[in-house]
C-alpha cells in the first residue's frame, strides 16, 4: 500500500471508543477477508454510512426522505438466496438518520443500562452523604446554640444568620465538589483501564468539559441546600429565653432537633440498606456468571491461522489445515487440537434457518463447522452417535452433529448428539424454538446449535481457528505452536487468544457493576455507621445527667448498655425496614442486570440485613460502653 495521508494525532475515527492505526479503502477488504468480506453482495450488514447534511437540510428532513425511499432501496437489494419469509422481513426495514456530531458508538448501547444503574447508585450515595453532613451541621449548630441565641438577642436578623450558615455549607460543598472533580478525573481513567480488561480495546478521552463543570456546580448548590438549610433554620428557631440562660446544656436543643437527628439516621440506614442489597445482588450475579456451566472447558488456546501469504494454493488449503492440526498434536504439552470456524463466546456468529419441505420453521439455528477432534478438545461430551471422521468428505452426504434430539425428516444426516453448550453469550439460555433438520436416514428436531463437518462446509477457506488443549500455560506453549505451524506452512500468519479472555470480555459489564456497587455498598455502611455513632454519642452526652442519676441509684452498667443499644436498635430496625421496601422497588428495575437469581433474592436481602445490622450495632456499642463507664459524681456535678 502507498501512504497517501496522515491524520491528526487526536483523530480516532467516527466510532467512539475505538481507534485504528491504519485506514484502508473499503475496496481493499476482499484482500484481507476474501469472500467473507461480502462487499460484492447486494446486502452487506456490517457497514454504516456516514454523511454530512447539506446546509438547508435537517436531520428530520433527512429521516423523512430516507423513510420514503427505504422500500425501494431494500427491494432493490434483496439477495437472490433469500426465502420468501426473509424477503418479507428484509423489505420491511426502514433506513434511519441520527445525529453523530461526536461520532457513533455501540458502547452507549452495551453499557447504557449499567451506567444508568451506577448513576442511580451514586445519587443514593450523594443523598446518604447529605444526610450525614446534615447531622454533623446540626451538631455544630447545637454547639454554637448559645452564640447564635446571643446574636439574635442583640438584634441580628434570622435571615442573616441563616445566610451565614449556608455560606459555610457552600464552602464545604464547593471544596467537596472540587475534590470530587479531581478524584473523578483519576477514577475515570481507572474505569477505562478496567473496561480494557478483556479482548476489546477502548480508547476514550474523559477529560471534563463545560457540561461536567456545570453539573458539579449545580450538584454543589443542591447539596448545600440539602444538608445546610435545615440545620440553619433549626439553629435560629430556638427559644432565646431558655438558650441564653447559663448552664443547662440539655436545654440548648429541643425535642424537635433530637427527633430530626434521629430521622436523619433512619434515612441514612435506609439508603445504606438499598446500596448494600444492590451490591449483594450484583456480586452474586457476577459469581453465578463466573461459575455458570458452559458445556465445555474454557481453558484452551485459540490459534488463528491465515494461509493467504503462503505458497499453499486454494485447492490445497483444506489438506494444509488438516496437516497443521496433525502436527500440533505432536507438540510437547499439547493434549488435543482441532479446527473450528467459530470459537464459542468469541462474538462471532453463523446463523440461519432450516426448513422442512421448503417451509422455514420458527427460530434461528447457530452453525459451526468443526473437525472430528473438536469435542475432545472442548471436553464437550458426545451423548450418542459419532463425531466427524474421514467418511465426512466434501463429496459425501452432508452430515451434522446436534445438541438436542427430537423427531421428523431432515436434509442433513444426523450422525451424533452432543451436550448443549454456550455459543454467543454466557447469559444465553436455550429457550429458542426448535428447528427441523431433515435427511433420508434419520430424523431430529433440536435447539439452536448445529455442528457441521469442516471438510464439507469450508473446503477452501484461507483462514481458520485451531483450538488447542495444553497442559502448559498459553505463554509457554505458543512459541512451540508457531514453530509447528510454520513448519507445515511457511509464511503463515498466526495470532493467539484464549477463551478465558473472551469470557472476561463478556463479563466486563457485570464485573463493573459488582465492583463499583460493592465499593459503594461498603462506603454506605461506613457512612451509615458513622452517622449512627455520631447521633448515639450526642444522645448519650445529652442524657449524661439522667444516666448519672441511674448509676447513682444503683443501675447496672449492663442495663445502661442495653438501654443505649435498644434505642440504636430501634433506629436501625426502622431504617432497615424502610430500606428493604425501597430495595424491593429498586431491584425490579435492575432485574435485567441479574442472572441466576430473582430481584427479591432472599439470600441477598438476608445477608444485607445481617451485615448492616451488625455494623450498626458495632457503631452504637462504643457510645453505649462509654455511657456505662460514666462516673455518677461527674455527671451529677453538671
Amino acid at each position: 500500500f502507498d501512504i497517501i495521508g496522515v491524520a491528526q494525532p487526536g483523530f480516532f475515527g467516527v466510532e467512539v471508543g475505538r481507534t485504528f492505526d491504519v485506514a484502508l479503502p473499503l475496496c481493499a477488504e476482499p484482500l484481507f477477508r476474501g469472500q467473507q468480506a461480502g462487499t460484492g453482495q447486494r446486502a452487506v450488514w456490517w457497514l454504516d454510512i456516514m454523511g454530512r447534511l447539506k446546509p438547508d437540510w435537517t436531520v428530520e428532513r433527512a429521516q423523512a426522505h430516507l423513510a420514503a425511499v427505504s422500500p425501494a432501496v431494500f427491494q432493490a437489494t434483496v439477495s437472490p438466496s433469500y426465502k420468501a419469509e426473509w424477503t418479507k422481513n428484509y423489505t420491511s426495514f426502514t433506513l434511519t438518520a441520527r445525529r453523530a456530531p461526536n461520532g457513533v458508538s455501540n458502547l452507549r448501547t452495551a453499557y447504557a443500562t449499567q451506567l444508568w444503574a451506577l448513576l442511580g447508585v451514586t445519587g443514593l450515595v450523594l443523598l446518604l452523604t447529605c444526610a450525614n453532613l446534615a447531622n454533623l451541621m446540626l451538631a455544630r449548630s447545637s454547639a454554637r446554640g448559645h452564640e447564635i441565641a446571643v446574636r439574635l438577642a442583640i438584634g441580628a436578623s434570622r435571615g442573616r444568620i441563616v445566610r451565614q450558615m449556608l455560606s459555610e455549607s457552600a464552602l464545604l460543598a464547593g471544596f467537596g465538589g472540587l475534590g470530587g472533580l479531581l478524584l473523578a478525573r483519576w477514577l475515570s481513567q481507572m474505569l477505562v483501564r478496567f473496561l480494557n480488561a478483556g479482548t476489546t480495546r477502548i480508547v476514550m478521552d474523559l477529560a471534563p468539559d463545560w457540561r461536567v463543570f456545570l453539573f458539579i456546580a449545580v450538584s454543589a448548590v443542591l447539596t448545600c441546600v440539602l444538608f445546610g438549610l435545615s440545620p440553619a433554620l433549626q439553629a435560629t428557631r430556638r427559644d432565646l429565653a431558655i438558650t441564653t440562660q447559663p448552664g443547662s446544656r440539655s436545654s440548648v436543643d429541643g425535642q424537635e432537633a433530637v427527633t430530626l437527628r434521629r430521622e436523619l439516621v433512619v434515612v441514612q440506614v435506609a439508603l445504606s440498606m438499598v446500596l448494600v442489597i444492590g451490591a449483594l445482588l450484583f456480586g452474586r450475579t457476577l459469581r453465578n456468571l463466573a461459575s455458570v456451566e458452559l458445556g465445555f472447558n474454557p481453558n484452551i488456546v485459540v490459534a488463528s491461522v491465515d494461509l493467504r501469504r503462503t505458497a499453499v494454493q486454494p485447492g490445497a488449503r483444506r489438506q494444509a489445515f488438516a496437516d497443521i492440526v496433525t502436527r500440533l498434536q505432536t507438540v510437547p504439552g499439547v493434549r488435543h487440537a482441532a479446527e473450528t470456524a467459530i470459537v464459542p463466546l468469541s462474538g462471532a456468529d453463523w446463523n440461519g434457518q432450516i426448513g422442512k419441505g421448503g417451509v422455514v420453521q420458527d427460530g434461528d439455528v447457530h452453525f459451526n463447522a468443526v473437525d472430528g477432534n473438536y469435542f475432545r478438545v472442548m471436553e464437550t461430551p458426545l451423548l450418542a452417535g459419532r463425531t466427524f471422521d474421514n467418511r465426512d468428505l466434501p463429496e459425501a452426504p452432508r452430515t451434522a452433529i446436534v445438541d438436542v434430539p427430537r423427531t421428523p425428516k431432515p436434509t442433513y444426516h444426523i450422525v451424533g448428539l452432543v451436550r448443549d453448550a454456550k455459543f454467543l453469550r454466557v447469559r444465553e439460555e436455550r429457550t429458542l424454538a426448535a428447528v427441523r433438520f431433515s435427511a433420508n436416514e434419520s430424523s431430529a428436531m433440536f435447539l439452536p446449535i448445529a455442528y457441521l463437518a469442516v471438510a464439507q462446509e469450508l473446503p477452501a477457506l484461507p483462514d481458520i481457528r485451531i483450538v488447542v488443549r495444553s497442559d502448559l500455560p498459553p505463554a509457554a506453549v505458543t512459541p512451540a505452536l508457531t514453530r509447528a505451524i510454520t513448519e507445515v506452512a511457511p509464511g503463515a500468519a498466526v495470532s493467539y487468544d484464549a477463551v478465558a479472555r473472551y469470557i472476561d470480555t463478556l463479563l466486563v459489564p457485570e464485573r463493573l457493576m459488582a465492583w463499583l456497587s460493592g465499593f459503594f455498598g461498603v462506603l454506605a455502611m461506613l457512612i451509615g455507621a458513622i452517622g449512627l455513632y455520631g447521633v448515639m454519642s450526642y444522645i448519650v452526652t445529652r442524657r449524661r445527667i439522667e444516666i448519672g442519676v441511674r448509676m447513682a441509684l444503683g443501675a447496672d452498667p449492663g442495663a445502661v448498655i442495653r438501654m443505649v443499644l435498644a434505642e440504636s436498635g430501634t433506629l436501625l430496625a426502622i431504617g432497615i425496614a424502610i430500606g428493604v421496601v425501597l430495595a424491593v422497588v429498586a431491584s425490579r428495575y435492575a432485574a435485567s442486570l441479574l442472572y441466576g437469581l430473582t430481584p427479591f433474592d432472599p439470600t441477598s436481602f438476608a445477608l444485607g440485613i445481617i451485615a448492616l445490622g451488625c455494623v450498626g450495632l458495632a457503631a452504637a456499642w462504643l457510645p453505649a460502653r462509654r455511657a456505662s463507664r460514666l462516673a455518677p459524681t461527674v455527671a451529677l456535678r453538671e
